[in-house]
């Protein structure tokens, strides 16, 4: 019964956010309550169903919405933060020498767009990678109307494809989960990582080409006089602080990688440097952050809705139960396909559950199952981390939420257009690595 719940509840949530019906923001928070309360009244009922009081499930929401608050705080400097810097006009420099470099191709920019979010997800973190590239790019799709829904799905894929690094995040707790060394998982799966690369290239110029046959290439007159301001707000600029600017950022960058000290006291102490030294007057620094206020409270709203809905799906105990029926509907005789099976379903799993309940709660059943095929831990820790590209589509990750705030768009929209191209780049990761022997498609070893 739970198991049904927490599907009906998934399924009730994706569908009213992919038809536009309900805001994201909303479906996070009602839907797993009126489904909550559903399981409260049929435990009266049902003898399987444990029963819950009322006020445990707002003690399972509470408990949801603290886990995801050091994000939420995160993602509201950050979003000020890099808002305050573009009305200082720190990227205006860059924008224009992107633009004399692409000459206003729009296939030059989805290429730019791809090579530039491979480089900076190096980092293996999300919202930094999301950031720092969509300041970079936003602007010149605005500048030439390309669409961004491109430039976010293709920034997506790519975070999602280097997401596979040990630092990354998926491929570390599939290895502790599995007590294997995480470089014996990641290694060898270099090889499909780049497959996924170059078919994310041809993905990108694809699209490229549509954008140039639509939209032409574009002649920008730059040489002379062309003042390029992202800003909407010209008075913010402060092109004489822009080397301040530049080192306050590139020092905020190395210290988040370096993890100085936790990302939302960074982006916190940051902002406020950024305000003090380059407005002067108080009342200018509060319309500033007024400004941007809308968007930043937009995407953390969303943040601590998430945490009722994943408060509530791990607290009612769906996760466990959509869990345990997965490893029960497997047949005896698919034993020896354990491990692509394991990547294949690694895809929805890691898109209706977090990658801790299914890395540490679902992947260690799996791979117990597997043993007694001859198919070894780590082996099926790499078949795990395929469906990562589609995990993050999935509505309880933070970065993507982030993502569409920056670039402007719904969620739900992002979700229709790139996640056929994410089970595709899964496909390709997964299709390579069999070919490849990284994992066996069916072990004669049982």
């Amino acid at each position: 019964m739970l198991t049904v719940l927490g599907l009906g509840m998934i399924l009730c949530f994706m569908y009213l956010i992919m038809s536009r019906r309900m805001t994201a923001l909303a479906a996070l928070t009602l839907i797993p309550i009126l489904f909550a309360l559903i399981a409260y009244g049929l435990s009266f009922y049902v003898d399987s169903l444990a029963h819950i009081e009322i006020k445990e499930l707002g003690e399972m929401m509470l408990e949801g919405v603290k886990k995801l608050a050091p994000t939420g705080v995160m993602l509201l400097f950050a979003i000020l933060y890099f808002a305050i810097m573009i009305d200082t006009g720190l990227f205006d420099p860059s924008v224009k020498f992107i633009l004399k470099l692409v000459k206003g191709d729009p296939l030059k920019v989805v290429i730019g767009t791809i090579t530039l979010t491979l480089i900076v997800s190096l980092d293996g973190d999300g919202s930094t990678t999301y950031m720092i590239c969509v300041a970079a790019m936003l602007p010149l799709y605005k500048r030439l109307g390309m669409s961004p829904l491109i430039m976010a799905c293709l920034m997506m894929l790519a975070s999602g494809i280097m997401n596979l690094t040990p630092w990354g995040g998926p491929t570390a707790r599939a290895a502790s989960a599995l007590h294997v060394d995480p470089s014996d998982v990641f290694i060898p799966m270099i090889l499909p990582m780049v497959f996924a690369i170059i078919w994310l290239y041809f993905l990108g110029y694809m699209y490229g080409r549509m954008e140039r046959k639509r939209l032409g290439i574009v002649e920008l007159d730059i040489s002379h006089g062309d003042n390029i301001q992202i800003s909407t707000n010209p008075e913010a600029n402060r092109a004489n602080l822009r080397w301040f600017n530049a080192l306050l950022t590139l020092t905020l960058m190395v210290c988040l990688v370096k993890g100085v000290l936790p990302m939302s006291i960074l982006f916190m102490v940051a902002l406020c440097i950024a305000l003090v030294v380059n407005y002067k007057d108080i009342d200018m620094q509060k319309s500033l952050v007024a400004n941007h206020a809308g968007s930043a409270l937009n995407v953390v709203g969303i943040i601590f809705a998430a945490g009722i809905f994943t408060g509530i799906l791990s607290g009612t105990g769906m996760v466990d139960a959509m869990s345990k029926e997965l490893v029960a509907i497997i047949p005896e005789s698919m034993g020896p396909y354990l491990a692509p099976i394991t990547a294949i379903v690694s895809m929805p799993l890691t898109f209706f559950m977090s990658n801790d309940a299914f890395y540490y709660g679902v992947l260690p059943i799996l791979s117990e199952a597997a043993s007694h095929y001859g198919i070894t831990p780590v082996e099926m820790a790499r078949a795990s981390i395929v469906g990562q590209p589609v995990h993050l589509l999935s509505p309880l990750v933070p970065s993507t939420y982030l993502l569409c705030g920056l670039a402007g768009i719904e969620f739900g929209q992002h979700q229709k257009f790139a996640i056929k191209w994410a089970i595709i780049t899964c496909l390709v990761m997964l299709v390579t690595a069999l070919i490849f022997g990284i994992f066996p498609l069916y072990s004669t070893l049982g």
